[in-house]
């Protein structure tokens, strides 16, 4: 019994979907992270997974212009995100290459076929760009109805009284659920998909006529080529063109603060000397000081001034009573001496 006979179509499907996406995406966000660093992708911050699990995966590269085009869903703005999905379209039939050959020799026993690449590409992007609309709009519908659903499971009367923090658990927990299920439903039927567009490919492939341990070392030169160097060479150039190309476009993408916007200058304070501090203390203290005596011996000189304004007004009132004490005498005598 061979290998094609005894392997599924969903296993068969994802031992080279798989591991094509890890082998391309590491090339894929470094033209990510360049484009960004040039400004030419604007990408919506809650949806960064979502565009991050588009991009590594090769059957989303016609399914991104068909979700954003036709059913309108953007994840994001700007020329480079179209850009970088048709850059990885020879980078996704390198991985697919490389992987769809190793899987054909060491689980398959078969002879890979000739632009196994572009062939296994071709049917993963036509494959894809039906099946992942329609599973944009499954999962979205089937995500609205769980909602709605279980909204109006918790309206009814007798679960009213539930806590706000414990109905929202329910609610979450719920239709999370549903939505999970359906969209591993749906992965299993895509994967199958494409394991029945991989089998395709391998009923015209021939037995491999080598040993175990010869495909064995067919499937190692795949992934570790002979002139090493040469290999080495050329993703040590590529990193740095790569690097060199981003930090020298990347303060072009930096904000900087508009004419109108600048912020106000703000004076460095002065250099804090405690000698001069201490200086100024004293100083501060006896001007404090001479102001109190001042004011001390001031205050005394009126209080001189207003006993000696009473005393002279107490002597003014007493002569005055005396004064007056000997007129009525004088006047009582005087017509005792006319009577004699």
């Amino acid at each position: 019994m061979t290998g094609r006979e005894t392997m599924s179509s969903f296993k068969l499907g994802l031992s080279i979907l798989w591991p094509a996406c890890w082998t391309a995406l590491p090339i894929k966000m470094a033209f990510a992270l360049l484009f960004m660093a040039m400004g030419s992708i604007h990408l919506e911050t809650t949806l960064g997974i979502t565009f991050l699990m588009l991009l590594m995966t090769p059957v989303s590269v016609f399914a991104f212009f068909i979700i954003s085009a036709g059913i309108g869903f953007h994840f994001g703005e700007g020329t480079g995100l179209p850009a970088l999905f048709l850059l990885s379209i020879p980078i996704d039939i390198w991985s697919l290459g490389l992987v769809g050959r190793t899987v054909l020799l060491e689980q398959l026993r078969l002879e890979p076929p000739a632009s196994l690449g572009l062939s296994l590409w071709i049917r993963f992007a036509m494959a894809g760009a039906l099946y992942l609309p329609l599973l944009w709009l499954i999962e979205g519908g089937a995500t609205d109805i769980a909602r709605s659903t279980m909204q109006a499971i918790l309206d009814m009367e007798s679960l009213k009284h539930l806590p706000v923090a414990e109905r929202i658990g329910v609610e979450f927990t719920a239709w999370g659920s549903v939505s999970l299920i359906v969209l591993l439903a749906l992965t299993f039927i895509g994967l199958s998909i494409l394991g029945k567009l991989i089998q395709g490919l391998t009923i015209s492939a021939r037995p491999a006529s080598d040993t175990y341990q010869g495909l064995v070392s067919r499937w190692d030169m795949l992934r570790v080529p002979a002139d090493q160097g040469l290999m080495l060479a050329a993703f040590t150039g590529t990193g740095a063109v790569l690097s060199v190309i981003f930090w020298s476009v990347l303060p072009v993408s930096t904000p900087h603060p508009h004419e109108c916007c600048k912020p106000p200058e703000v004076s460095a304070a002065p250099h804090f000397d405690p000698q001069k501090a201490l200086n100024k203390g004293e100083k501060t203290l006896k001007d404090a000081e001479l102001k109190i005596a001042t004011l001390e011996h001031q205050a005394a000189e009126d209080e001189k001034d207003k006993s000696k304004g009473g005393k002279e007004k107490a002597g003014v009132k007493e002569g005055s009573a005396k004064n007056e004490g000997k007129a009525p005498q004088s006047t009582a005598v005087k017509p005792a001496g006319s009577g004699k």
